[in-house]
């Protein structure tokens, strides 16, 4: 892997701790992820991973703890907030409009860039016509980037499975996130199908200077192409570095990765 050039802090998560009644889903977490960088955030199954991805974009309130993105500290903020601030997510299980083509399901992902009112866009009058055009010029660039224009009126729901997670990639892409949160984006792939999601965050990283915050399972993927991994282990941190370092982490190898090779 090349060495990125990384800039400031972007994302400081300090000391969050989640609890749902009496279960501790995460506690005392703290990392922070750099400009352009590449973040991992790993753990076995129940590690509290996607939890600390929902304190993230505002799904869950954690209970303590505080997160600072681009300098402004907050400890309630809702989803539609954090995305308004530049943060845009893909979920591990899919949530597209399946009966909707796939450049009305990235045009969703415009929704926020909107100014017109809804009568002017059901009318499509004036500005808002105009403002639709502008937004569907900046989808198609995104379906000729994900190499998914042979699909662009097919309905989501009769693409497979790995074409239909590169369209929620792309509605995701054009929110224009500063930090695009990616869970578990390769779950259910085959070899080929990572290969090329891979190639895309990769792409989406050093073409568009999208910091990545990444869920993975795939151990080969996360240290191939990540700059930094976190790990957790039952809702607490047990290793924090570049992969190289995390690999050798002995809480690591006994919790997660199961052998030192």
């Amino acid at each position: 892997m090349y060495e990125r050039k990384t800039g400031n802090v972007i994302l400081d998560v300090q000391n969050i701790s989640l609890r749902f009644g009496g279960v501790k889903a995460l506690t005392d977490i703290s990392f922070d992820v750099c400009e352009h960088e590449i973040r991992s955030i790993i753990g076995p199954n129940g590690a509290g991973k996607s939890s600390m991805l929902n304190c993230i974009n505002g799904v869950y309130v954690p209970q303590e703890g505080k997160i600072t993105f681009h300098g402004q500290t907050f400890a309630h903020m809702n989803s539609r907030q954090v995305a308004e601030m530049g943060v845009a997510r893909t979920f591990q299980n899919l949530a597209l409009f399946k009966g909707m083509s796939v450049i009305d399901n990235i045009m969703t992902g415009r929704n926020l860039k909107m100014r017109a009112n809804i009568f002017q866009q059901a009318l499509r009058i004036g500005p808002a016509q105009r403002e639709e055009e502008a937004h569907r010029e900046v989808v198609e660039r995104i379906i000729d980037f994900l190499e998914i224009q042979a699909y662009r009126k097919t309905p989501v729901g009769r693409l497979p499975y790995g074409l239909q997670k590169r369209v929620d990639l792309g509605r995701a892409l054009a929110m224009e996130p500063k930090v695009l949160l990616l869970d578990e984006p390769m779950a259910g792939m085959n070899v080929e199908e990572k290969q090329d999601m891979c190639r895309f965050i990769l792409d989406v990283n050093d073409e568009f200077g999208t910091t990545i915050v990444l869920i993975e399972h795939d151990m080969g993927v996360v240290m191939d192409i990540s700059d930094r991994v976190v790990v957790l282990d039952y809702g607490k941190k047990i290793g924090d570095g570049p992969p190289d370092e995390v690999r050798r982490n002995p809480d690591v190898i006994r919790a997660y990765l199961g052998t030192t090779h």
